[in-house]
């Protein structure tokens, strides 16, 4: 058997434990501040926002090609909110329905992802806007982005 020295430790002192929870707190502190959750869900919306414009872009060309190249004539050349599908009330937005109808070039227009959680969404509109140039060239853009960056895509 060994013997004990006097005045050994059995575990640790108070002091002790609360520098160590006290290092753990500062450490998820600062990996939490450079994980940034807040930065990371916006750079996802805004993903969401690029896929949703490319989207609507490419069912609107699909339509042109289909109908030998005019465009939905809804379409104007101000940038204007495009209207939800099925919803009344769509006045001094544009109705793209043709490109829903019978779900031939899109089965519903996407809408912005803020929408899903409450934001920006009183009205009847999906928070994209598309216009066209006197030469039918159609830009669609998603003017909700967040991180000051800008949505914007043309064909």
């Amino acid at each position: 058997m060994t013997k004990r020295k006097q005045g050994g430790h059995a575990g640790f002192t108070l002091i002790e434990v609360l520098l160590v929870i006290g290092i753990i707190t500062i450490l998820a502190a600062i990996v939490i501040i450079a994980i940034n959750p807040a930065f990371q869900f916006a750079q996802s919306r805004n993903a969401q926002r690029w896929s949703n414009t490319n989207t609507i872009l490419n069912a609107i060309h699909q339509y042109s090609v289909v109908h030998k190249g005019n465009i939905p004539s809804t379409i104007t050349t101000t940038a204007t909110e495009i209207c939800q599908n099925g919803v009344g009330g769509c006045s001094g937005l544009i109705d793209l329905g043709v490109l829903t109808q019978d779900e031939q070039y899109l089965v519903s227009l996407p809408i912005d992802p803020h929408c899903t959680s409450g934001y920006f969404c009183d009205d009847n509109g999906i928070h994209y806007t598309v216009r066209r140039t006197i030469n039918n060239r159609i830009t669609v853009e998603a003017p909700h982005a967040e991180l000051s960056e800008t949505i914007s895509v043309s064909r």
